[in-house]
């Protein structure tokens, strides 16, 4: 797992194989295959443990006795987003393509830890910011990991595919494309949206 982790940091979660694992394991290919059924099995694995750490991040940040206001909220999640770039990367790929050739058990696994993730980050938005509802963090919550995915892949594109938008006619010299502070910006807009009070 740290060999895949190692990799996917390095050079993306799309450029992980099982033969680059077992090269940057320094073991042969038929080993691995001895406990993972492809690589896709590693990097959902990969992505439910970064769906616990996220929530731990966000939990631990939101706890105490102090009421948040829905700008706190998103600068918190934004924030644990962007300290965990190999967990946003795996966002993009995780319901595409890591659910398929992996063995059903492990996929269900995997569901269920995450979804128990992100419903304690739901109950810990609803507990320390008095103007959002259950139903406003579960949209909130929603939405920072459909942005976090589509922003990373956006931001980050693929070697030899990299794009300067600063450079095409007509797109605005502030259009900003920058994933962490695009992310906590809109973050915050939903953040804002969501509040049922002023």
């Amino acid at each position: 797992m740290e060999a895949a982790r190692a990799l996917a940091l390095e050079s993306g979660v799309a450029s992980v194989t099982l033969t680059g694992l077992a090269n940057r394991a320094g073991v042969h290919h038929s080993a691995v295959r001895r406990y993972f059924s492809s690589h896709k099995e590693v990097l959902l694995r990969l992505s439910t443990e970064g769906m616990a750490a996220l929530a731990e991040s966000v939990c631990a940040a939101l706890e105490g006795s102090q009421e948040r206001s829905p700008i706190e909220v998103g600068a918190i999640l934004s924030g644990a987003l962007v300290d965990a770039p190999l967990f946003c990367d795996l966002l993009g790929s995780h319901y595409v393509h890591f659910e398929h050739e992996v063995v059903i058990d492990h996929v269900r696994e995997a569901q269920r830890v995450n979804q128990a993730a992100a419903m304690t980050i739901v109950e810990a938005i609803e507990q320390s910011a008095p103007q959002i509802d259950r139903e406003g963090a579960l949209d909130i919550v929603i939405s920072s990991f459909a942005l976090a995915a589509m922003l990373w892949q956006f931001a980050h594109p693929p070697k030899g595919l990299e794009h300067d938008f600063s450079n095409e006619p007509g797109i605005p010299d502030d259009w900003d494309t920058d994933f962490g502070s695009t992310l906590t910006r809109l973050l915050t807009a939903t953040c804002i949206g969501a509040a049922t009070g002023p």
